[in-house]
């Protein structure tokens, strides 16, 4: 748990009990300037009072709290004198754990419902809102009883408990979920718990974050070298400024080139974190060396364990020369809900990259002032550190680079060309005004060529598609639906300039079924 908790004016814990939505609460919560974190559902009660938090949020989750395996609080949480809003599963498992009964409800409820609100709700949750408005359920099982002491604040037409409160005890509960977009007061349900029942302060923002993790860093590390890798991409632009400010020169940022970054790339990012935002930094051109481990290689995920385990090599040497004792990562808190989740019943989507991404053996200790953010709070603390808004508002680029935009072998020849394809591309949505509407945007080359025209000549090369989608989160994508005209702009531009190319194709495929990289 964070230091930073500890002295923040409103602490709300967050016990995760496997919801999709569970990252929403947390990102709701922050939007009402009030800090909070998740936690495992089975965070102990003595854990909970030496954090010391103003309120507990119970989320949502895929078991039935009568099952055998399900997950349940543990012993005492409720009994903590401090306010708990429960939500769906949430609040079935503060109705089990108080003496209520839950069942498999006749009939599921899965969208909207319309909540009609009483007068104890207008009281509580639902303070300055309508009497009646939308929610969104997601729900197979009902409270059939409430325990002693709680009432109805709130129904539906298919759920005589879509909202219940113990208001002695402070104790309330949503069948619905608020923290969804679809609920249509949501936001300001969540506000009224965090404000209004458990008087949070609501100071949570970037530039407290600001003061309190410079503070840490520097207690953190003393007068010890700190030394990190950086990719010019926001999270480690940001993670390097910020550790530049707190301790100077102290911190020591590595750019290794790998020979698969975009057209320029190599200069612009030193200039960016050098020139620019006065990072101490080392420059390491190992694309020979990358290129050459590459040769031949058409699997995608050999691509990847080459890019991740020489730069892991090339990292290691250059830490052991520096003689760091710090190692900083641009960890965000997104990766660690994935990649470690809590233990718990939610399913581990993937491994991240920056979490336990390099060797134990560097025997460095890890330094990650950024775990605790979302990615839109990463950006605006990079804007208000002073970093361009071109750099803030990159779209993502993959650690294994270009290598896995070119399907099939890697080749000099070959990465020229994806680089000048890609290089046009976003170039032209830059002048189209698009590009900061899109989530991501690149050019791809792939493993195969096809016949063509070019002036009185037959041709036979080589196939881009290009590739933008519009996404909030990256778990899931919709094909950006780009003007005919700019496509046409940027077909005729690839087959004109790019000597080698005589077709390119746009991806209109969304996530899911497919990925939003294609390799």
């Amino acid at each position: 748990m964070d230091e930073r908790v500890e002295k923040s004016h409103g602490l709300i814990l967050i016990l995760d009990f496997g919801s999709q939505y569970s990252h929403l609460i947390a990102r709701r919560v922050r939007d009402a300037s009030v800090f909070c974190e998740l936690v495992a559902h089975d965070i102990s009660a003595e854990k909970i009072k030496t954090l010391n938090p103003k309120g507990l949020i119970l989320s949502g989750g895929p078991a039935s709290v009568y099952e055998n395996d399900a997950p349940h609080l543990s012993p005492g949480v409720l009994d903590l004198d401090i306010p708990v809003l429960g939500i769906c599963y949430g609040l079935q498992e503060i109705t089990q754990t108080l003496g209520g009964s839950v069942v498999a409800h006749e009939k599921k409820e899965y969208g909207y419902a319309q909540l009609t609100v009483s007068t104890l709700g207008k009281e509580a949750l639902f303070s300055d809102l309508e009497d009646d408005f939308s929610v969104w359920m997601s729900h197979g099982d009902k409270i059939h009883q409430l325990p002693e002491g709680f009432v109805d604040c709130g129904t539906t037409s298919n759920t005589e408990h879509a909202a219940v409160a113990n208001i002695e005890r402070n104790i309330y509960g949503l069948q619905f979920h608020p923290e969804v977009t679809h609920t249509k007061f949501g936001t300001q349900i969540l506000s009224n718990f965090v404000h209004e029942i458990c008087h949070c302060v609501g100071d949570w923002s970037m530039k407290n974050f600001i003061e309190e993790a410079t503070e840490e860093i520097r207690k953190m590390v003393g007068d010890e070298l700190v030394i990190g890798a950086v990719s010019g991409g926001v999270d480690s632009t940001v993670a390097a400024v910020l550790m530049k400010k707190a301790i100077g020169d102290q911190f020591q940022a590595v750019f290794v080139n790998n020979g698969v970054l975009r057209k320029d790339e190599d200069t612009e990012v030193q200039i960016r974190m050098r020139d620019k935002c006065g990072v101490h930094l080392t420059y390491v051109d190992a694309s020979e060396e990358f290129l050459a481990m590459l040769a031949g290689v058409t699997e995608p995920e050999t691509k990847r364990k080459i890019i991740g385990n020489t730069f892991i090599e090339i990292f290691e040497r250059e830490a052991k020369a520096s003689g760091a004792k710090f190692l900083l990562q641009g960890t965000l808190y997104p990766d660690v809900i994935e990649s470690v989740s809590h233990k718990g019943p939610s399913a581990t989507i993937k491994t991240h990259h920056n979490v336990g991404g390099l060797p134990e053996k560097m025997n460095l200790k890890l330094v990650e002032p950024l775990r605790l953010l979302f990615k839109d709070e990463v950006r605006t603390l990079g804007l208000i550190l002073g970093i361009e808004e071109d750099s803030i508002y990159r779209h993502p680029f993959p650690g294994p680079g270009l290598s896995i935009r070119i399907l099939g072998e890697i080749t000099n020849e070959r990465l020229s060309v994806l680089k000048e394809a890609d290089s046009i591309f976003i170039h032209e949505l830059r002048e189209a005004g698009l590009y900061r509407q899109i989530g991501q945007a690149f050019a791809v080359l792939l493993p195969c060529k096809a016949v063509g025209v070019m002036g009185d000549f037959r041709t036979y090369e080589e196939v881009i598609a290009l590739r933008a989608v519009e996404t909030t989160d990256y778990m899931t994508a919709h094909w950006f639906n780009l003007p005919y005209d700019l496509l046409q702009r940027v077909s005729t531009r690839i087959v004109n300039e790019i000597r080698g190319v005589n077709r390119v194709t746009y991806d209109i495929t969304s996530k899911p079924p497919g990925t939003i990289e294609w390799e």
